[in-house]
C-alpha cells in the first residue's frame, strides 16, 4: 500500500516537473522573440498556442529539440539563454542577418548535433575550443565573414559527418588534422581564396567522403594520385584553382563518381584513356591546357548528360559513341583544335539542348538529326569549316534560342523552322553562302540578327519592326533590294544597323527619332537617294555614320553637327552646299570626298573652297571663266530647249576637242534623274560614270524653245574656240553634242568643279 502511494506521488511529481519544463521552454522562446525585436516573421509565436505547434519549433515528448529559422529576416545576435533549451539538438539559422563573432555560448548546448549558421553576418575567427561541441555531426558556416585559419581542433570532433565552411576568408582550406575525421562524408571549403596551398595526401584518409568541394581555394601543385582511393566520391570539385600536371590515371575509375569538375586550372597533357566511372553524369574539365584526343571510352558513359571540354588544346575527331549517349543534353567543345566531322548520330538518341563547337576545324555537315529530340536550344558552331545546308531536322526545330554559325561555308536557305522559333534571340549566320529571301515574319524575341556576307535577296521585311528587343541588325554585303521600310525606325533598343553594300534604293525614312540607342549606322554602297534626314541629328548616342557611295543630294543637315561622331563618311554622293562648321576640321578630311557640289572653308578637307560671298551650290552654273565664256553660255542657255518626251536624237552632231575614250551612246544612257547633280535656268548637270574607261565626266544639258540656225552656228563657233583654249580661267571642254532642240557640253569633271568653286 505504501509502495503504491510512493509510485503515484513520484509519477505526479515527474508530470508536474515535465509540465513546468515545457512552460519554461515556452517562456524562453518568447524571450528569444523579444530579444530579436519581435520580428514579423515570428508572428505565430504567442502564448495562446503551444510552442510545440509553432512552425519553426520541433518537439519530442513536449520538449524542444529543434529550432529552424530559415530566411526569417532576423537582424540580431544569439543570446546566452538559448542553450537553456536543454534538449536542443538542432539549430538552423540559415539566411538571416545574425552578426557578431562565433557564438561561443553554443558550447553550452551539450546535446547539439546539427548547427547551421550559413548566410549570415558573423565575423572573426572560429574559436580553437570548438571541439568542446563533441556531439556535432553537422557544422555549416558558409557565406559569412569568418577569417583567419580554420582551427585544427575541428579535426577532434569525432562524430562530424558534414563540414561546410565555403565562401568565407579562411587562409588554409585543408588542415592536416581533417584526416582524422573518419566519419566525414561532406567537406566543402571552397571559395575562401586563402594562401596558395597543395592538396595534402591526408585527404585520402577520408574513406567515407562522398562530396569534396574545394573550388576557388588557391590550390597549387598536382592532384594527388591517391585521390582515386576515395571510392565513395560522388562529387569532386577542384575547379577555379591553379592545379597543374596531369589528371590522375585512376580518377576515371571511381565507380560512384557522378560529377567531376576540374575546369579553370592549368592541367596539361593527355586525358587518361581508360574511363570506367560508369555513373558519371557531368564532366567539366574545360579551360586547361589538355592535349591529345578525346578518349573513346567517354562514348560508353550511358548516364552522361553534360560534357564540357572547351578551351583546351584537344585534337583529333570526336568519338562516334558520344553521339549515341541517350542522356546527353549539353556538349561543349569550343576553342580546341578538333577536326573531322561531328558524330552523325548526335541528337538522334537524346534530347540534345546545347551544342557548342565553335573555333575548331570541323568540316562537313552538321548532323542531320541534331534537333530530332525537338529540345535543341543553342547551336554555336561559328569559325569552322562546316559546309552544305543546315540539318533537315531544323525544318521543324521551333525550340531554338541561339544560332551562331557565322564564318563557315554553309549554303542553301535558312530552314523555316528556324524562322518559326518563338524564343530565338540570336541568329548570327554572317560569312557563309546562304541565299533566299527573308521571311515577312521573323521571331519577335530576336536581339541580334546578323546575316552579313551572304547571298540573301529580296526586300527587308517590315515584320522586323516587331522585334522590340532587337539591338543589332547587320545585313551587309548581300543582294537585298527595295527601300528601307519605314517601320524599321521604331526599334527602341537598336544599337547597330548595317545594310552596307546591297541594292537598296529610294529615300531614307524621314522620321527616325525612335533610334535613341543607335550608335552605328552604315548604309554605304547602295543606291539610296534624296536628302539626308535631319532627324539623324537628334539621335543622342550615334557615333558612327556611313552613308558613302550612294546618291544622296542636297545639303548636309546642320543638325548633324550636334552629333559626337567618331566615324563620319558621306563621300561619293551628290551633296552640295557648305559643310557644317562642326565638321570643318582635319579629323573629317576623308568624310566628304567626291561630292563636287560641297565646299569647305578649311583647305585640309581636300575639297572645293567655299565662296566668301553668298553660295548657292544647289544651283550648278557655268563658272566665271572669262567674260566671253560667261556671256556666251548664259545667252545661249536662254534659247536652247530640251524636249524630254521626244528624247535625244541618237544621231546628234559630236564635235570633239580632245582625244575621247567614250562614245555618244555612253553619254546618252546615263542622262537620268538619278545622276542629276545640279540644275539652273538653262538646264541640268549630270554626273556620268563611263564604264568603258572608268572615267567620270560632267555633262551640261541646255535647251531652247526655238530652233535658230544663226544661233546654232554662233554657238558651235564659240564652243569650238573654248574647246581648243587651255587657260587657267577656262574649264577643259572635252566635246559638244548638238541635237535638233538641245546641246550637250561634256567637261572633264575635276576641272569643271574646280572652276565651280572659284569666286566670281
Amino acid at each position: 500500500m505504501y509502495f503504491l502511494s510512493f509510485l503515484f506521488l513520484s509519477f505526479t511529481s515527474l508530470s508536474v516537473s515535465s509540465q513546468n519544463q515545457q512552460d519554461n521552454e515556452g517562456t524562453i522562446l518568447l524571450n528569444l522573440k523579444q530579444h530579436w525585436g519581435n520580428p514579423v516573421s515570428l508572428g505565430d509565436w504567442n502564448s495562446s498556442v503551444s510552442h510545440c505547434d509553432w512552425p519553426e519549433i520541433t518537439c519530442i515528448n513536449g520538449l524542444v529539440t529543434g529550432l529552424s529559422l530559415i530566411s526569417k529576416n532576423i537582424n540580431s545576435t544569439i543570446p546566452s539563454f538559448l542553450c537553456d533549451l536543454k534538449n536542443l539538438t538542432k539549430i538552423q539559422l540559415f539566411d538571416n542577418y545574425f552578426s557578431g563573432e562565433f557564438p561561443k555560448t553554443l558550447h553550452n548546448c551539450t546535446s547539439l548535433v546539427y548547427l547551421n549558421l550559413s548566410m549570415n553576418n558573423f565575423f572573426g575567427t572560429i574559436p580553437d575550443d570548438i571541439d568542446q561541441m563533441t556531439s556535432l555531426q553537422y557544422l555549416a558556416l558558409e557565406s559569412n565573414y569568418f577569417s583567419g585559419k580554420i582551427p585544427a581542433s575541428i579535426g577532434n570532433i569525432p562524430e562530424l559527418q558534414t563540414l561546410i565552411l565555403s565562401s568565407n576568408g579562411f587562409t588554409n582550406p585543408f588542415p592536416l588534422e581533417f584526416g582524422n575525421l573518419s566519419k566525414l562524408e561532406v567537406l566543402a571549403v571552397a571559395y575562401n581564396g586563402g594562401e596558395p596551398s597543395k592538396i595534402p595526401n591526408e585527404v585520402a584518409k577520408l574513406k567515407k567522403l562522398r562530396i569534396l568541394f574545394m573550388a576557388g581555394s588557391n590550390l597549387i601543385g598536382k592532384i594527388p594520385e591517391r585521390i582515386a582511393d576515395l571510392e565513395n566520391l560522388v562529387l569532386l570539385d577542384f575547379s577555379k584553382n591553379k592545379l597543374n600536371g596531369t589528371i590522375p590515371n585512376d580518377l576515371f575509375k571511381l565507380k560512384n563518381l557522378r560529377r567531376l569538375f576540374l575546369y579553370n586550372n592549368m592541367l596539361s597533357r593527355e586525358i587518361p584513356r581508360t574511363v570506367e566511372a560508369s555513373n558519371l553524369s557531368e564532366i567539366d574539365i574545360s579551360n586547361n591546357s589538355l592535349s591529345g584526343e578525346i578518349p573513346g571510352d567517354f562514348g560508353k558513359l550511358e548516364k552522361l548528360t553534360i560534357f564540357h571540354m572547351m578551351l583546351n588544346q584537344l585534337s583529333g575527331e570526336v568519338p562516334e559513341g558520344i553521339g549515341r549517349i541517350p542522356t546527353l543534353t549539353v556538349l561543349k567543345l569550343f576553342n580546341n583544335n578538333l577536326s573531322g566531322v561531328l558524330p552523325k548520330d548526335l541528337g538522334k538518341y537524346s534530347k540534345l539542348e546545347q551544342l557548342f563547337v565553335s573555333s575548331n576545324h570541323f568540316s562537313g555537315n552538321l548532323p542531320q538529326e541534331l534537333c530530332a529530340g525537338k529540345a535543341l536550344l543553342d547551336v554555336v558552331a561559328y569559325s569552322n569549316n562546316f559546309s552544305g545546308e543546315l540539318p533537315r531536322s531544323f525544318r521543324y526545330c521551333k525550340s531554338l534560342r541561339v544560332v551562331k554559325i557565322q564564318n563557315n561555308r554553309f549554303s542553301g536557305e535558312i530552314p523555316q523552322g528556324v524562322w518559326m522559333s518563338l524564343n530565338l534571340s540570336y541568329l548570327m549566320v554572317s560569312d557563309n553562302r546562304f541565299s533566299g529571301q527573308l521571311p515577312e515574319k521573323v521571331p519577335e524575341m530576336l536581339t541580334r540578327l546578323e546575316i552579313a556576307n551572304n547571298r540573301f535577296s529580296g526586300e527587308i521585311p517590315s515584320g522586323i519592326s516587331l522585334c522590340e528587343n532587337l539591338t543589332v541588325f547587320n545585313a551587309s554585303n548581300n543582294l537585298l533590294s527595295g527601300t528601307i521600310p519605314s517601320d524599321l525606325t521604331i526599334l527602341p533598343l537598336l544599337t547597330t544597323l548595317s545594310l552596307h553594300r546591297n541594292l537598296l534604293f529610294g529615300e531614307l525614312p524621314a522620321k527616325i527619332v525612335s533610334w535613341k540607342a543607335l550608335t552605328a549606322l552604315d548604309l554605304s554602297e547602295n543606291q539610296l537617294s534624296g536628302k539626308i534626314p535631319e532627324d539623324l541629328g537628334y539621335l543622342p548616342v550615334l557615333n558612327s555614320l556611313d552613308l558613302s557611295k550612294n546618291q544622296f543630294s542636297g545639303r548636309i543637315p546642320s543638325l548633324l553637327g550636334l552629333l559626337q561622331l567618331n566615324v563620319l563618311n558621306l563621300s561619293s554622293n551628290f551633296l552640295s552646299g557648305k559643310i557644317p562648321k562642326e565638321f570643318q576640321n582635319a579629323v573629317y578630311a576623308t568624310s566628304f570626298l567626291n561630292n563636287f557640289g560641297l565646299c569647305s572653308t578649311n583647305p585640309s578637307l581636300n575639297i572645293n573652297m567655299c565662296n566668301s560671298k553668298t553660295q548657292k551650290f544647289w544651283i550648278i552654273c557655268v563658272p566665271p571663266v572669262g567674260l566671253v565664256l560667261a556671256l556666251s553660255i548664259c545667252y545661249f542657255a536662254t534659247i536652247v530647249c530640251w524636249r524630254r518626251h521626244k528624247g535625244l536624237d541618237s544621231t546628234g552632231k559630236l564635235i570633239p576637242f580632245h582625244e575621247l575614250r567614250f562614245k555618244e551612246s555612253d553619254i546618252l544612257s546615263s542622262l537620268i534623274e538619278d545622276n542629276v547633280i545640279g540644275s539652273g535656268g538653262s538646264g541640268k548637270v549630270y554626273r556620268v560614270a563611263l564604264n568603258c574607261s572608268s572615267e567620270i565626266v560632267a555633262v551640261k544639258r541646255i535647251w531652247s524653245n526655238k530652233k535658230s540656225e544663226k544661233l546654232e552656228k554662233e554657238f558651235l563657233t564659240e564652243v569650238a574656240v573654248l574647246g581648243k583654249i587651255r587657260h587657267s580661267n577656262i574649264v577643259k571642254l572635252l566635246c559638244s553634242i548638238s541635237y535638233e532642240n538641245s546641246y550637250l557640253l561634256v567637261y572633264e569633271i575635276e576641272e569643271f568643279y574646280n572652276e565651280m568653286a572659284k569666286d566670281p
